[in-house]
């Protein structure tokens, strides 16, 4: 084994890997050296041509996060054998997840040939529910870093972001990871990038951020193959805002890209959306932690700080630039769209104010999270939220808990779905008969409706052949279109479909996981609207509509989802003193039905003997007064019915 001076020591775990890989021969020591590192730079007055900016992408758990801890240490950002991990996923629900939620920059410091070269690293979220994360993190990006599991090989998110990266033209450096794994074939995968992405396997870089193998040739790379920033330093100051948090004392702080010029403390700055104009207070580098500066220069990626007490004011995509020198903006980046809807109402109504408060501290740092106010006559006030998906709908939920300490009722997540009305002098006056919906509650009657729409996905999904059937069969009963097979390699297939978005959001993952054996991996992307035969559900309780429990769903499976509501409304609902009939209607026409018996008083047990008809006549009067008590009485359905049936995702 190589021992070079400088270097850390290798553990026993670590060289017994690396025996048992047959690569110890070939190996040097993990991964920080002093004398590649620099601790003091004029970052003012470093030269464009030694700055590179760059994002980390992979699917989920290809060791992103572990791969940017390696390069934090490699050149001396954070200090080795800390004890900690994935230094840059700063959340909880990150680090009990093991997931990174929110992308995270820092700038890093490489001498590299006698020259230092100022290195800003972006960690990106790899689920697609945060997808937004990367594609705005890529608007700041010359380059990317692509990583692969050497073990897992190509994944579904791997296919989405590699062409995320491409249609931005974007330089890309095929890395494989986690090569000291026992079961890891580099070879079979970089066949399989040669045959989706004609990546060369000689231009492909193996390492093991765990160990820290490699990671000095991924940093060389980065300095040699990503082009410098595109920018003017003698141009008007002019900045694009991609990311912002709230930060109690100092307010909005906006995380920004300087395309062009140069800024300083102390300068007006105004925004091109708002056209509100403010005075930089603090500017600084994270380097993960903030290091604070005076001036900051294009192509350099720097947090501003200039007195914004609301957060909608940091408009993510929006361009800064200094007040005396109007800029127009730069080109920004479609802002997230919301997929997911679910509401929202404290567990407890004298907890409203609380949970108010709550939500707002959280979504002033998660910007793409929709909020409307909506009241139900079951649950209270409460909101109707929108998220990019179901896992960002569980991490916001689990946020608000160990966050805040707030205890909320979530209701079955929905879906928006795009309405056309018949052409009346209402809709003429309005000037469209196109209404997007989200609710149940707001659906309009058929008899108004001419078209419905609703939204559609392209999914991508690679398995190994062997389960190539039932997954198909899995997708054809959510309503799905094939659109596309590929053979991957002689083991795997990637598969395209179309898919209804209310057929994938609850339980596919759960579905397609659990018959893979946890080896299939999906991933989708919006794919509009499509024409579909939409109808509202309407549930009865005794002929008298409930609201809170009607439900949108496709007509061909109308019947199936009434009969699993009515049977699940039957467990719910507690018996009473009359007879309830539970009754699943689309259009007037009843589809299921359940019958709730009613509690009932042994009238006859006095009786010891006589006429029947003294028995027949008591039992007359019993009916008589439960006919007479049914016309009159409310049905009273508990607070706690509604909610375990609107948590309660089985119909679906």
């Amino acid at each position: 084994m190589i021992i070079l001076q400088g270097f850390r020591k290798l553990t026993k775990i670590e060289v017994f890997l690396f025996k048992r890989k047959n690569l110890g021969s070939k190996l040097i020591q993990r991964c920080f050296c002093e004398e590649n590192t620099m601790k003091d730079v004029d970052f003012e007055n470093v030269p464009i041509e030694q700055i590179r900016n760059f994002s980390i992408i992979a699917h989920v758990d290809h060791g992103k996060s572990t791969l940017a801890d390696r390069l934090l240490e490699f050149t001396g950002a954070i200090k080795q054998n800390t004890g900690q991990h994935q230094v840059l996923d700063k959340l909880q629900v990150e680090k009990e997840r093991g997931i990174t939620v929110k992308a995270q920059s820092a700038s890093i410091v490489y001498s590299f040939k006698g020259k230092p070269y100022i290195l800003n690293l972006i960690d990106t979220p790899g689920h697609v529910d945060f997808s937004s994360e990367v594609s705005r993190s890529l608007s700041v990006c010359q380059g990317v870093i692509l990583l692969v599991d050497a073990n897992d090989g190509v994944q579904a998110q791997t296919v989405a972001n590699f062409y995320l990266a491409f249609g931005k033209d974007l330089t890309i450096i095929p890395v494989l990871n986690k090569i000291d794994l026992k079961q890891a074939n580099p070879e079979r995968v970089c066949h399989q990038l040669k045959n989706l992405f004609d990546i060369e396997a000689k231009d492909v870089l193996k390492i093991s951020a765990k160990l820290g193998i490699g990671i000095k040739e991924v940093i060389e790379q980065i300095i040699e193959k990503l082009p410098h920033p595109k920018v003017d330093r003698h141009k008007p100051f002019q900045s694009l805002l991609y990311d912002s948090w709230y930060d109690k004392y100092r307010g909005a702080l906006s995380l920004i890209y300087v395309n062009s010029g140069s800024a300083k403390v102390g300068d007006s700055i105004s925004s091109c959306h708002t056209k509100k104009s403010y005075e930089i207070k603090t500017l600084s580098l994270l380097r993960p932690e903030e290091h604070s500066v005076d001036r900051i220069v294009a192509g350099q990626i720097g947090l501003l700080g200039c007195n914004m007490r609301n957060i909608k004011e940091a408009v993510v995509g929006d361009t800064l630039h200094v007040t005396s020198s109007p800029v127009g903006p730069l080109p920004g980046f479609q802002p997230p769209k919301s997929m997911v809807f679910a509401g929202i109402y404290p567990a407890n109504l004298s907890e409203h104010t609380d949970l108010r408060k709550a939500i707002e501290k959280l979504t002033l740092n998660d910007s793409a999270v929709t909020v409307d106010i909506d009241t139900s006559p079951a649950l209270g006030q409460g909101w109707r939220l929108g998220f990019l998906g179901l896992l960002h709908l569980e991490v916001f939920t689990q946020r608000l808990e160990q966050e805040h300490g707030t205890e909320a009722i979530i209701t079955a997540p929905s879906v928006t779905y795009l309405i056309k009305l018949k052409a009346t002098k209402e809709t003429v006056k309005q000037g469209t008969n196109e209404i997007f919906i989200n609710n149940p509650a707001v659906f309009p009657e058929h008899i108004r409706i001419e078209e419905t729409h609703e939204p559609m996905v392209l999914g991508t999904i690679i398995t190994p052949d062997s389960y190539l059937g039932p997954i198909m069969q899995l997708c054809q009963e959510r309503r799905g279109v094939q659109k596309q097979a590929v053979n991957i390699d002689n083991d795997r297939v990637m598969l395209q479909y179309d898919l209804p978005l209310c057929e994938i959001v609850l339980d596919f993952h759960d579905s397609l996981k659990s018959i893979s054996s946890g080896y299939a991996s999906f991933d989708y992307e919006d794919n509009g609207f499509q024409l579909s035969s939409l109808v509202r559900m309407n549930i009865l309780l005794n002929n008298v509509p409930c609201e809170e429990l009607s439900t949108i769903v496709h007509s061909s499976k109308a019947q199936l989802v009434g009969r699993q509501m009515v049977l699940k409304l039957k467990e719910l609902i507690p018996r009473q003193m009359i007879h309830i009939a539970v009754q699943a209607t689309v259009n007037g026409k009843v589809l299921a039905r359940e019958n709730i018996k009613p509690y009932r008083k042994d009238v006859t047990a006095k009786l010891y003997g006589g006429d029947v008809t003294r028995r027949m006549k008591l039992l007359a009067q019993q009916a008589a007064g439960k006919k007479k008590m049914k016309m009159v009485a409310n049905i009273s359905v508990p607070r706690n019915t509604f909610i375990d049936f609107l948590k309660n995702d089985d119909f679906k």
